[in-house]
């Protein structure tokens, strides 16, 4: 059984080469997409939704209007709106459907998945592809997409400090759109 500092080691060094693996440019028009955007909701299911909030938390703080796709304050996704899109596998139904809809509506989707062959590739405008290396030994050390969920995190938290240089954005300016009550 590995121990900790041989399994965080594993975990960062996976993420690192995937989130250094994203194509320029599919992060280049996911910068421009969100900076164009009337609106940007994200949608994910399960761990892949809870990385989905992290970074639409991000984008709030940032001071775009953003809403994640299925709390009952959404609106309606729109035509110009952007709609951002995570799954791993690229076949989770409810994902996949909405790809559908607000393609259908007319907003621009762009998915975040570690399958560029899947029925959510094939829905969306634009994909960012977290390319993860198939190994078996993996899911021994991290199992269940958790280098999936991971480098998806950590690409979003690169990418905001990437539209915080873009925008001229402050860390004070987002300290105050917080959501802190203290």
């Amino acid at each position: 059984m590995p121990d900790t500092p041989d399994t965080l080691e594993t975990i960062i060094s996976r993420c690192a080469d995937v989130v250094r693996g994203v194509d320029a440019e599919s992060r280049m028009d996911l910068m421009r997409s969100i900076r164009n955007g009337r609106k940007v909701f994200i949608y994910g299911s399960g761990r892949s939704g809870l990385v989905g909030q992290l970074f639409a938390i991000r984008l709030v703080q940032l001071g775009y209007d953003v809403h994640f796709v299925g709390e009952m304050t959404t609106p309606i996704i729109g035509k110009d709106d952007l709609t951002i899109l995570i799954s791993n596998t690229g076949r989770t139904s409810s994902v996949v459907q909405t790809a559908v809809i607000a393609r259908r509506i007319g907003s621009r989707v762009i998915c975040l998945t570690g399958n560029m062959d899947s029925e959510l590739a094939r829905n969306s405008d634009s994909v960012v592809f977290l390319n993860i290396p198939d190994d078996p030994d993996m899911g021994r050390v991290a199992p269940l997409g958790t280098i999936f969920e991971d480098s998806a995190h950590l690409f979003f938290e690169c990418l905001v400090r990437d539209l915080m240089d873009t925008d001229g954005a402050t860390e004070e300016e987002m300290r105050n759109r917080h959501a802190i009550w203290v």
